[in-house]
């Protein structure tokens, strides 16, 4: 059964207007919200309307099984706004994952990086930041300033960069989704579904479960500051482990959950909600009706068939030590403590 809807939508007459609005998601960007600003660079865009309502969609999957337990317009294009990190994140875990890069390697950060619009961490041109840190600020900020110095360090310049995360997402099932940018800042062509997120989702929690204890992180230490996680059903949502919230005016408020309750495991997306608070009131909702569904009994294959420097296979995500890690308090540990666990 289909939870319960709150807000502007509960009507039949606002299904009407987001159906009517779904040409303009793909031709408007906007002034970004909190996870994002303006866009620079080559990639048009036209600031939306107030009156603009972005489209809305969801996916429940249960990772178990592997089957939908709820969708809604899951195959129709929306932006992803900050959701975007989460390749960039992919392609990180890749590197560190192969040892061409560790939690110490200084990433240089170039003009174009220390440019990039909050939020941000504030990062100087001609100056570095570890590995490490700029996972903490990705993660717990979402700053695109971090994301872009990342996307330098591995592609060579952002654009490129954006190439290998299109590719990634293809080879992946990701056939809907395009990237054009690391850190999800407007720009029309960059697009996504509620699909390709919860594959997303569940592809980087199979596939790098060592780093995939980051997206629990409730507090990132940087320059003497406590950074708090975005994603507030962190801790207060039983089960909730991950992963990432995203907001532009043109995509509204997005957000990819991972939950892990006794034996069970979903990867829930919504994209598009109005506020805040209404994001977080679906998936709690969504979250709560298919969690009374879903399998506790492992019997879909692996998303994806990577193989590691080790020669291993991805396979089912392992309950421990990686399920039972507990999120990081304002401060208390390094990052690199997480991952070891």
């Amino acid at each position: 059964m289909r939870p319960p809807r709150s807000g502007k939508r509960a009507g039949a007459a606002a299904a009407v207007v987001r159906k009517t609005l779904l040409l303009a998601a793909l031709l408007a960007a906007s002034v970004a919200g909190a996870d994002a600003a303006p866009a620079r660079g080559r990639h048009h865009h036209v600031v939306a309307e107030p009156s603009y309502i972005p489209p809305y969609a969801d996916i429940v999957v249960d990772d178990n099984s592997g089957e939908v337990l709820h969708e809604s317009h899951p195959d129709e294009p929306r932006h992803p706004a900050s959701l975007t990190k989460i390749m960039t994140l992919y392609l990180l875990f890749e590197q560190l994952e192969a040892g061409a890069l560790t939690l110490d390697t200084p990433l240089p950060i170039s003009p174009k990086a220390a440019q990039q619009h909050p939020t941000k961490l504030g990062l100087k041109p001609n100056e570095t930041i570890t590995v490490e840190d700029a996972i903490g600020g990705i993660v717990t900020r979402s700053a695109n300033d971090a994301a872009v110095v990342v996307s330098e360090a591995i592609g060579g310049s952002e654009e490129e960069f954006a190439t290998l995360m299109t590719a990634k997402a293809h080879e992946l099932g990701m056939t809907n989704t395009t990237y054009v940018n690391a850190s999800g800042l407007p720009a029309d062509e960059q697009i996504t579904t509620a699909r390709d997120q919860a594959i997303l989702g569940r592809a980087v929690r199979e596939r790098f479960p060592r780093y995939f204890v980051v997206f629990s992180t409730l507090s990132f230490h940087y320059h003497g500051v406590d950074i708090r996680n975005h994603n507030s059903l962190l801790g207060r949502v039983e089960g909730v482990d991950g992963i990432k919230t995203g907001y532009t005016d043109a995509s509204g408020y997005n957000l990819v959950s991972s939950v892990h309750r006794n034996d069970k495991y979903l990867v829930a997306v919504v994209l598009g909600e109005t506020s805040n608070s209404a994001r977080e009131a679906r998936m709690r909702a969504l979250i709560e009706d298919c969690m009374r569904s879903a399998s506790a009994l492992r019997t879909a294959p692996a998303v994806l068939h990577a193989t590691g420097p080790s020669g291993s296979t991805a396979g089912p995500p392992s309950a421990e030590p990686v399920r039972g890690f507990a999120p990081a308090a304002a401060g208390s540990r390094p990052l690199r403590e997480n991952f070891e666990q």
